[in-house]
């Protein structure tokens, strides 16, 4: 069923493209996208069987995402941020799964996963309040998970945990107006004074740990992986995605560019040019070829019932901030050699160059601290599992 899903995604490619200008005036994917996506299984390759979905490895997701980006941007990156959910609704209490899926196993989720909400703990449950940014594809889903630090009576910090949070007890603002991931609709969510109960909420200590209650009903192999592995490669997937569409890009146009300063020769010919698609495309294939092969190698271990080694999931984290790396420095070297033309308005080059840029930027993208934690590790210094 995945590989049919997976052809289903590919046929959808050339309406995604001709899209893409549309998505980026209405500053959300067109919902006639979403729709294609849906009929073809997409947003079911992460959920559990027991809810219709496919418990498709996290490969065959990343590729139906890869394939997405390579053709809008935008849509490559909802769809991933989107499509993720799943995963993570299934190491909820069964109570949470059921309330989102039980009646409906198309619903879908959008997140917000930054603390900047506030908990306090109270009978039963929790009173979430805050504002967070950036929840993408929020206007095409019914519930929200967001991040919010946990307070006792004492006011002090106790847990950091997800709210699963139903459409009716949350206001969506809309302040997406950027120059690039346009189309995405990454709008703020406002929460106030909302009661959350217990089976509603997930401790990242949890998920660090590779855990979650959802785990006795849901028990593939597929909910066994880190929140950190599976997570971040969702936001550098659409852009290895992106560079791919600009490669192709690029290639067919310098095969019909002729460069009137270098006397109306053919771009194609020229050997610098042929120097440059060949670096790029090598960044492209060993962003996409270490980020495949870390999640494997992850997915060996569960399947042999073994802990994932925790410099393995920091590879994971060292290999996904420099596969974003390396496929936006190859889009950079082909947008600059491209010429004049890739500037205008409706070409893919350049909405690539603004969408791979702005998706640099999300927080799962910085570099440093992923790479310092990899380092401080190999050095032999203690490192905090629960955040990778």
């Amino acid at each position: 069923m995945s590989q049919a899903v997976l052809d289903g995604v590919r046929d959808l490619l050339p309406a995604f493209r001709e899209r893409a200008d549309e998505a980026e005036r209405l500053r959300v994917v067109p919902e006639a996208s979403i729709k294609e996506l849906e009929e073809v299984g997409f947003f079911r390759l992460l959920q559990p069987r027991r809810f219709g979905g496919y418990e498709a490895d996290p490969v065959t997701f990343y590729t139906a995402v890869r394939e997405i980006a390579s053709a809008c941007g935008s849509t490559g990156w909802v769809s991933s941020v989107v499509g993720v959910h799943p995963w993570q609704v299934a190491l909820f209490a069964d109570e949470a799964q059921q309330a989102v899926w039980g009646e409906d196993t198309s619903t879908r989720l959008s997140s917000s996963y930054a603390p900047t909400g506030k908990a306090t703990v109270t009978e039963g449950g929790y009173l979430l309040s805050g504002k967070w940014s950036f929840s993408s594809g929020c206007d095409h889903c019914s519930w929200v998970l967001l991040g919010g630090l946990v307070f006792n009576e004492e006011g002090q910090v106790v847990d950091f945990k997800t709210f699963m949070v139903p459409r009716e007890k949350y206001q969506i603002i809309d302040v997406w107006h950027m120059v690039g991931l346009r189309g995405t609709g990454s709008n703020d969510i406002l929460v106030e004074d909302v009661f959350i109960p217990e089976a509603f909420t997930l401790s990242m200590s949890q998920t660090g740990a590779c855990k979650g209650p959802g785990q006795e009903q849901n028990t593939s192999d597929l909910y066994k992986l880190p929140f950190h592995s599976i997570f971040t490669g969702t936001i550098t997937t659409p852009i290895i995605g992106m560079a791919r569409g600009a490669y192709a890009e690029h290639v067919e146009m310098q095969q019909k560019r002729t460069r009137a300063a270098y006397l109306g020769e053919k771009a194609s010919l020229d050997p610098f040019s042929a120097v440059r698609i060949a670096r790029a495309s090598s960044e492209i294939d060993a962003a996409w070829a270490l980020l495949v092969n870390n999640v494997r190698e992850e997915m060996d271990h569960v399947a042999k019932g073994e802990r994932i080694p925790l410099g393995l999931r920091l590879r994971v984290r060292r290999d996904q901030v420099l596969a974003t790396q390396r496929a936006i420095d190859a889009i950079d070297a082909l947008f600059e050699a491209s010429g004049g033309r890739a500037l205008a308005e409706g070409t893919y080059l350049q909405r690539a160059w603004r969408d791979a840029h702005a998706g640099r930027v999300h927080a799962a993208n910085d570099p440093e601290r992923a790479l310092q934690m990899y380092g401080a590790h190999e050095f032999g210094h203690k490192v905090d599992p629960g955040m990778y």
